[in-house]
């Protein structure tokens, strides 16, 4: 039966990923997750597209007390509590996002970091996401294999350039895929697959650093078939997403199971 071997979130999205032994699924997905996104001067995201270096900062972030810390490479923190300005509205795809600008000395910080003007915005649990209904992403680890294998590389895929939430061992290559359109039972909490995972330049970076170092979508591309999105636009699939049905806790270690409708009440 699979099981979660790694669970990854990123309180500031497209800063470094943090790996919690366990984790509470609402509606929304994890609260702490995505909770924060980057937006430049002139309100555009600024992510890992246009600065892949994003993921050397580590944040964490307490949804309770509204703590946030950044950790910038060569030792400077910089935390407090999350105060909230004006709001904004930012573009996801074609999606507006809204969320308000968090006062205190967070922007100053990334701004002085990536030396042009930045920043910080807070929006509501679950909104900042690439993907309408999907805060909750999964691929396994035999996929990961299988990926390296088809590149002819010895070691597995880090799955970090992917940024999922779960990692599943215990797995075939590829199994989720057969998930999709099906409700999961993941620990405690279920979840219903909604599609795919379209794949991006992201993915080529190595998540430590953000310097692309392995061309994944050609690696991809060289044996997996082009899918198609719920909107109906192709793209290069790898790892399934879906949303949250009934919350609850997810640890590291929890079985996976596919579940029927009819036995969920």
């Amino acid at each position: 039966m699979p099981v979660v071997s790694l669970i990854s979130i990123a309180p500031v999205k497209g800063l470094a990923l943090l790996h919690p032994d366990e984790v509470a699924l609402e509606q929304t997905g994890v609260v702490a997750n995505r909770r924060f996104h980057i937006v430049d001067a002139d309100g555009r995201r600024y992510n890992q597209l246009r600065n892949g270096q994003l993921v050397q900062i580590k944040s964490d972030y307490d949804p309770e007390s509204q703590r946030l810390t950044l950790r910038f490479p060569g030792g400077t923190v910089v935390d407090g509590t999350v105060a909230l300005g004006e709001e904004i509205t930012t573009d996801f795809y074609g999606r507006p996002v809204s969320g308000n600008l968090v006062v205190g000395p967070w922007s100053a910080a990334l701004s002085a970091w990536a030396g042009r003007p930045l920043r910080l915005v807070q929006s509501p649990p679950g909104t900042a996401v690439d993907r309408r209904r999907g805060n909750v992403s999964l691929v396994s680890t035999a996929s990961l294999a299988e990926l390296a294998r088809q590149a002819g590389q010895a070691e597995p895929v880090d799955g970090r350039r992917f940024r999922m939430l779960f990692e599943l061992d215990e797995c075939q290559p590829h199994d989720e895929d057969g998930w999709v359109r099906r409700h999961l039972r993941i620990g405690e909490a279920v979840v219903y697959l909604r599609n795919d995972v379209g794949r991006c330049a992201i993915t080529t970076q190595n998540p430590d650093t953000g310097v692309p170092d392995f061309d994944t979508l050609r690696a991809i591309s060289g044996y997996r078939e082009l899918s198609r999105s719920e909107a109906g636009k192709e793209h290069v699939p790898f790892g399934v997403f879906g949303e949250v049905v009934e919350p609850g806790r997810v640890a590291v270690g929890d079985t996976v199971e596919t579940v029927e409708l009819s036995l969920l009440a």
